[in-house]
């Protein structure tokens, strides 16, 4: 098979080896659509198809063209590129002080299905050409030398009208014909951060795909930690944000649904307590449960019950260690270091119970080995309409739900076949990226009847026969904390 690259030099799937043909029309439960492009004013994309194995095929698509530019945004007090009408107002005085001509620009974060839309206000000055970058930044410089906070912004980026371009890359599985399965990968350990490409290699996965949103804000070396429910091979390996969407994988099929997870500690004297989290830092006064999987050392300042596999206490001890092989840690600290104390006696039992309970159908997961949960970022599609929960979610601020950022997203057709998509974005010219109501209706637009978006952003990335078919925004594929591997068998 020929190499084929993308421009900018990009190889994608040519490399991949085609085990079997597409199924015929006849057979196929997923298809590319053949309506107008939902974004843009583009009729019709381009795009290729590559076969990567029975029942899978990669689309790379590509849409619109280049007409934004670059202008000055001037920054706020609070710091934010935008703010109320009076303080909008009150920084275009300053700008005119200076010689320059600002302009007010009434900013519409829509509304969504648990948030009221927002208005706000920009102050920016001038407009230039995709080539006129330079332009944008010496102005910039001269705002900033009189004294003001300013930033060079691509206008494609604001979520505003756009004619794109858009570079995506679309995985559809069949849900006739596909006979592998799924799986969540949390990569060597919870804490450490891995790209998507080593994890897909090590599972053996045909496709990879970055999951959920990881945990930024919390110790350098605990950063791979998941932000909300994670799930893998049946093992609760961290804990629900209760009501936010994830999906749920189990041998070939998937769910997007919204789950709970309880965790709860029962010691041989018949004392119950709740378990706060699962493989993550502990905050005063929290019960914590650590896993094996997690890689690494338990809190300072507390106590630790080293748990065997039956629930037996094999040693009390000081908090700061690993938690070795074959072993859990209950962790505790402030008034739950006094409970584990307490009531983990070294070689007592200790009955550690988690349960997974699905919102929808509030039954509980049963959680088997072919178990795997990934904690979604935000609904976007339920029951083929656009229903995007980016409050309940987390994530409704003007920069989440209207900026456009890098998306990686996952739909599920009306027979159960899968989509995974990415949408590259933060590179002025190739392509804009989408923001949530532009990822809803792509998904609408590939046939997803419920759809969610996943962690999006630099680590947004896409791995099909070993290769990594987009491009990240970084320049480089970023360490994430999990990803979504569908496996040949």
């Amino acid at each position: 098979m020929s190499r084929r690259t993308l421009a900018g030099g990009l190889a994608i799937a040519a490399a991949l080896t085609l085990t079997t043909l597409p199924a015929s029309a006849a057979q196929q439960s997923v298809r590319f659509p053949s309506a107008k492009f939902p974004l843009g004013t583009q009729p019709a994309p381009t795009k290729t198809m590559k076969a990567v194995t029975q029942g899978i095929d990669l689309y790379d698509v590509k849409a619109g063209t280049s007409t934004d530019g670059y202008t000055v945004t001037v920054l706020m007090p609070s710091g934010r590129d935008y703010g109320t009408l009076p303080t909008a107002e009150a920084k275009v005085a300053e700008v005119e002080a200076m010689g320059e001509t600002p302009s007010l620009q009434k900013l519409v974060r829509p509304s969504v299905a648990d948030a009221p839309s927002q208005t706000a206000y920009m102050v920016r000055v001038g407009l230039w050409k995709l080539d006129e970058k330079k332009k944008a930044e010496e102005t910039a410089k001269k705002l900033k030398d009189a004294g003001l906070k300013v930033k060079v912004d691509y206008v494609g980026d604001d979520g505003l009208k756009t004619t794109g371009p858009w570079d995506a890359k679309v995985v559809m599985i069949d849900a006739k014909t596909f006979r592998g399965s799924y799986a969540a990968s949390l990569g060597t350990s919870v804490a450490e951060r891995e790209t998507v490409s080593a994890m897909a290699k090590a599972g053996g996965a045909v496709v990879g795909v970055n999951g959920g949103f990881f945990n930024i804000h919390t110790a350098k070396n605990l950063r791979g930690e998941p932000v909300g429910a994670s799930v893998v091979g049946g093992r609760l390996l961290s804990e629900a944000v209760p009501g936010r969407s994830a999906v749920v994988l189990k041998g070939r099929s998937a769910k997007i649904t919204e789950l709970k997870t309880t965790v709860t500690a029962a010691a041989q004297d018949g004392q119950k307590t709740d378990v706060n989290g699962v493989n993550r830092a502990a905050a005063t006064d929290e019960l914590i449960l650590y896993t094996e999987e997690y890689g690494a050392k338990t809190p300072t300042g507390g106590t630790d019950a080293v748990l065997d596999a039956g629930g037996k206490v094999v040693a009390l001890r000081t908090s700061g260690a690993a938690v070795a092989k074959g072993t859990r840690v209950l962790h505790g600290n402030g008034i739950a270091a006094d409970w584990v104390n307490e009531h983990a006696a070294a070689d007592s039992t200790v009955n550690v119970e988690t349960k997974v309970v699905d919102l929808r159908t509030k039954k509980a997961l049963s959680l088997t080995p072919d178990l795997h949960v990934i904690a979604g970022g935000v609904g976007l599609v339920r029951n083929g309409k656009v229903k995007i929960t980016a409050k309940l979610d987390g994530h409704d601020s003007m920069n989440m739900i209207l900026r456009r950022h890098p998306r990686t997203l996952l739909g599920l057709t009306k027979n159960g076949s899968l989509i995974l998509a990415t949408i590259d974005g933060r590179s002025p010219g190739m392509t804009v990226g989408a923001n949530f109501p532009e990822a809803a209706q792509f998904m609408r637009w590939l046939g997803a009847k419920q759809a969610i978006n996943l962690d999006g952003g630099g680590s947004t990335a896409m791995v099909v026969g070993g290769k990594l078919v987009n491009r990240p925004s970084d320049g480089v594929e970023r360490g994430v904390g999990d990803a979504l591997l569908v496996l040949p068998k």
